[in-house]
């Protein structure tokens, strides 16, 4: 009857680190989404210095969210004082629906993007456009956080 207590605690004791081991390696994600929206705030890459390179769309959309506006004041700021630079903006969707169609849906992304900055005074000329649809994801998983990395467009400076 001992033995037979000790394999029950014991099986016990090792059911519960099972558990405890299990919860403690769930990631965090938290604060990376803002609906279905990627925020960035993890890992936020720069064109220049404080000045963030990228915005995320919502799915199937090019509408810039305030976020997204906020990036791209401060991008059109740095430009206008380094007047003699280009840049390219790279539209990216996520893995979801075609080729073509995410071709397409990057453009939009990259040209809503590009409007915007016109409109605080930065000419046409120094902008263009290029669209990656799906072909370059910065994640390359197939998850609602994954995708929402990959919805983005990228500011980077031309050669």
């Amino acid at each position: 009857m001992n033995l037979r207590k000790i394999f029950k605690n014991g099986f016990l004791i090792l059911l519960a680190s099972l558990v405890l081991t299990a919860c403690a390696t769930v990631k965090n994600v938290k604060n990376q989404t803002q609906g279905d929206v990627y925020t960035g705030k993890d890992s936020i890459e720069y064109l220049a210095s404080g000045v963030a390179d990228r915005v995320f769309f919502a799915t199937n959309e090019t509408v810039l969210t305030t976020a997204s506006r906020e990036t791209l004041r401060k991008q059109a700021t740095w430009l206008r004082k380094n007047s003699k630079l280009n840049i390219v903006l790279e539209g990216h969707a996520d893995e979801r629906g075609t080729r073509e169609y995410n071709l397409a849906l990057g453009e939009r992304r990259a040209n809503s993007a590009k409007d915007y900055l016109m409109t605080y005074g930065i000419s046409s000329d120094r902008i263009s456009v290029l669209s990656y649809g799906k072909e370059r994801p910065v994640d390359s998983g197939s998850s609602p956080l994954a995708w929402s990395k990959n919805r983005r467009s990228v500011s980077v400076k031309a050669n």
